[in-house]
């Protein structure tokens, strides 16, 4: 279908700045790309719903660093003495995003599944290249299998998940936990996430300008993001160059028609149900990247977050 007129005029707008002399993101310092990230956010996703509490949490490192996570909760339903949980993970391509950037979106999750929600700020780069981010999200699965007891968390039900780059850094957890025979979570909630080596799909092609996620901010993201040319070939950057994606949870996989990032997020649902992982995948028409965080822009973004509270509900009550 044609681009959703409300994102198609938004996208105007933001040319619009940008042809006046509005700095792409690119183009910024990057503690100003991160606050412009963040800002961006009250203009543009829905007001934030209500949970019972938002907490600050710290959660220790391999290297003896700790980082910062926010754990949402919502009212426990009468009859059910522990809350399962989604370990969540922000996108923003290694280099911007936070705990504020996903806030609206955290907190919605939360009180529509119901479930806690830890949301994680792993180190970002050029501060922190690769694989930082990939280390802190396995340690934070780690610390919440450990620690979740003692937060009100039914540790046997625990969910993974994040946009573009947290989805691969959720995805990534399913490995490395079947790898090191560490329990799987229940499900992976993956949106639009990264998974190829090249950014040289038909998609990527197609819509490398004007769809909200350039081609040359998204290289800008990588390039901070990697500290050598051969780690685009990693499995843990790029999951589609796994050998075996066999034995993982079930995944949720949510993309958009207008998206650079929808075919090889297509390739990757196609990779797990050829290796047996239940797969339930859904493409968003007249969506762009990033659509999850802009309901104040179009209702899908409101109604995405109850189709991934619906397959969180659904995970937790089957294990």
């Amino acid at each position: 279908m044609p681009l959703d007129p409300d994102l198609a005029a938004f996208l105007e707008l933001v040319e619009a700045g940008i042809a006046s002399g509005a700095q792409p993101l690119h183009e910024m310092p990057i503690a100003e790309a991160r606050r412009q990230y963040d800002a961006s956010t009250l203009a543009l996703d829905s007001p934030a719903m209500s949970v019972t509490s938002a907490r600050p949490i710290r959660i220790s490192c391999r290297d003896g660093n700790e980082i910062d996570a926010r754990l949402y909760a919502p009212d426990i339903p009468v009859g059910m003495s522990r809350l399962p949980a989604l370990l969540y993970f922000h996108g923003g391509g290694y280099c911007v995003g936070s705990l504020d950037s996903h806030d609206s979106l955290c907190r919605a999750i939360a009180a529509l599944t119901p479930c806690c929600v830890l949301s994680v700020a792993y180190r970002l780069a050029p501060e922190h290249p690769f694989p930082t981010a990939v280390h802190d999200s396995q340690d934070a699965y780690e610390w919440l299998r450990a620690n979740g007891t003692a937060l009100g968390i039914d540790t046997r039900r625990v969910a993974v998940g994040g946009d573009s780059a947290g989805g691969t850094l959720a995805t990534v957890i399913t490995i490395t936990a079947r790898d090191s025979i560490l329990p799987q979570p229940v499900l992976q909630v993956l949106l639009y996430p990264c998974t190829s080596p090249l950014q040289d799909t038909g998609s990527h092609r197609r819509l490398a300008e004007g769809h909200l996620l350039e081609a040359s901010t998204l290289q800008w993201m990588f390039d901070n993001y990697l500290a050598r040319e051969a780690d685009r070939h990693d499995w843990r950057f790029a999951p589609l160059e796994a050998a075996d994606l066999s034995g993982l949870a079930p995944a949720f996989v949510v993309l958009a028609e207008y998206d650079p990032l929808v075919d090889e997020g297509i390739a990757y649902a196609e990779r797990l149900q050829t290796a047996g992982v239940p797969t339930d995948l859904r493409i968003y028409p007249g969506m762009t990247h990033d659509f999850a965080r802009l309901g104040n822009v179009v209702a899908e973004g409101i109604q995405v977050r109850e189709d991934i509270a619906r397959a969180l509900a659904i995970a937790f009550q089957a294990d």
